[in-house]
């Protein structure tokens, strides 16, 4: 096997999406994360995208299209835009787990994922199904942002 010459230590999601600032928004406010700051020595993205040579038509004075996780834990998520709309289910998705876990009791885990569902609810997400199976000691929602993208709470 050929060693690879580079080490893999960051990753980032990409989101294909027709309005990158309203997942922005949203997905800020979902997760915690703060919108990206624009590269070292530009003062906007827009400027820093004008410079790279990105296309005048794909450029808009809110540009803001990348979150990252105020503490450096967690991945950057870029909201990719493209002209195309969403038309299936997607194949990867998020689980935004506020329940507890296994270790807290299944009327205290129902409670906050629908405490949560219904927040998200109040910022634009679509409620999709409830999923729980009698017999099995697990509740989620499925939900959608606002272009459809599907992710669960459980």
């Amino acid at each position: 096997m050929e060693k690879r010459k580079y080490f893999l230590n960051q990753f980032q999601i990409v989101i294909d999406a027709k309005d990158p600032a309203r997942l922005v928004e949203f997905w800020t406010q979902a997760l915690g994360y703060v919108p990206e700051p624009p590269p070292e020595g530009f003062s906007s993205w827009f400027e820093f995208y004008k410079r790279i040579g990105v296309p005048k038509e794909e450029l808009t004075t809110e540009m803001t299209d990348s979150i990252v996780d105020p503490d450096g834990k967690g991945p950057r998520i870029w909201f990719h835009i493209v002209p195309e709309p969403k038309t299936c289910k997607n194949r990867l998705h998020f689980d935004l787990r506020v329940s507890g876990g296994f270790g807290v009791s299944m009327d205290i885990r129902r409670e906050r994922v629908e405490a949560e569902a219904a927040r998200l609810i109040k910022i634009g997400a679509i409620r999709l199904e409830t999923l729980e199976q009698r017999g099995l000691e697990w509740y989620a929602v499925a939900m959608a942002d606002p272009e459809e993208n599907e992710f669960d709470i459980n």
